[in-house]
């Protein structure tokens, strides 16, 4: 029987209609097969970054506390994995000293470092083929410059060889959560919001995102806008560690503006059901009770749900809540029995409001 999904998929694939309208030669080739993003825990090609903070964004303060962080979790994941990092000119010789020597360095123009949401989305399909989605970055609804990063989806395709699908949707990586089995989660505060797809409704967004990434359900989360420069990201509220299993972040403070929408969150997911109908195992990562002073501030991003799939480990943040740190450690370790789960100190680029997943982009490996 022919899913909903794979029969958008063909229609629009086979017709060249609707949000397939710019494809290069090497997509037009695979037309007729059927694109789908694997799950983050899939085997990768590589881990992309971008060493592109600056002071102007970040100022003058917290700046070399980013930049150390990046390189942090640049020379971590290369244990495992090969990384590409996309480095400014004038950052070149900084980001050199920072990294280790087998990280491969590319000049490339950038306004920031979120390549989650500025990098280009992989879909691959069964006959071998590999493509990546430019969802049309626009600064998060345009609340940050952008003109560099809006082009860093088609400078990865580009360099990864990898053929290019349009769309007119926009959307950044953070925005989605695929179980690589047909299921995403979405959070509505984000991709359904005014200052991205105006006039977009749920329900042409599904048929659109359900093409693009291979999918045949999406879970909707109501994320919250306007709290945080996201709108509200799905990465910072739910995670898949694997088909049919759901990590989902709690805000357990009353006076924060997450307790109510985590609970939410909770009482949704546990009674979601994934792409075959099957009911979901969610796992509970506790946001922490307190965190290190040297880089408080109202846009800290205090959560463990933002942590890295790569090959054979998981990525993740601690807080210096003992406690804490160690209830996510056991959970992770619950999650990922296979990996190793490695607990950073990312504070400077939490006191941005992101998380190691924000910086880092996976491509699948074919």
């Amino acid at each position: 029987m022919i899913t909903r999904r794979q029969f958008i998929q063909s229609a629009m694939l086979l017709s060249g209609s609707m949000m397939f309208k710019s494809v290069n030669a090497a997509s037009k080739a695979q037309s007729t097969s059927e694109w789908f993003m694997p799950d983050e825990a899939d085997p990768h090609t590589r881990t992309w970054m971008a060493f592109g903070a600056s002071q102007s964004i970040w100022g003058a303060k917290l700046l070399p506390g980013v930049q150390r962080n990046l390189a942090t979790i640049a020379n971590t994941i290369a244990r495992f994995e090969p990384v590409s990092l996309l480095v400014r000119r004038n950052d070149y010789a900084l980001a050199k000293k920072l990294v280790s020597p087998n990280i491969e360095l590319i000049i490339c123009r950038l306004d920031d470092l979120w390549i989650r949401d500025t990098g280009a989305v992989f879909v691959i399909n069964a006959q071998g083929g590999k493509a990546a989605i430019n969802f049309n970055f626009n600064g998060w609804g345009e609340k940050q410059a952008f003109s560099q990063d809006t082009k860093v989806a088609s400078f990865i395709a580009k360099r990864a060889n990898a053929g290019k699908i349009a769309t007119d949707l926009i959307v950044e990586g953070g925005g989605i959560e695929v179980d690589g089995h047909g299921l995403a989660i979405i959070t509505e505060s984000c991709v359904l919001n005014s200052n991205r797809n105006p006039g977009v409704s749920k329900a042409q967004f599904e048929d659109e995102i359900y093409a693009l990434l291979g999918l045949d359900k999406v879970i909707w989360l109501p994320g919250i806008k306007d709290k945080d420069i996201t709108d509200g990201h799905t990465d910072f509220y739910a995670r898949f560690a694997s088909p049919g299993v759901v990590l989902a972040g709690y805000d357990p403070d009353p006076d924060s503006y997450d307790h109510e929408v985590t609970l939410k969150h909770l009482e949704l997911l546990g009674s979601a059901t994934d792409a075959q109908g099957r009911k979901l195992e969610i796992l509970t990562l506790e946001a922490p009770a307190t965190i290190r002073p040297t880089y408080k501030s109202k846009d800290f991003a205090a959560g463990y749900i933002g942590f890295y799939a790569c090959n054979g480990a998981i990525i993740a943040q601690e807080f210096g809540d003992k406690h804490a740190d160690n209830a996510a450690m056991a959970t992770l370790r619950k999650a990922f029995p296979k990996r190793e789960i490695v607990q950073l100190n990312v504070d400077a680029i939490s006191a941005g409001g992101g998380t190691i997943h924000c910086a880092t982009q996976q491509e699948p490996k074919i």
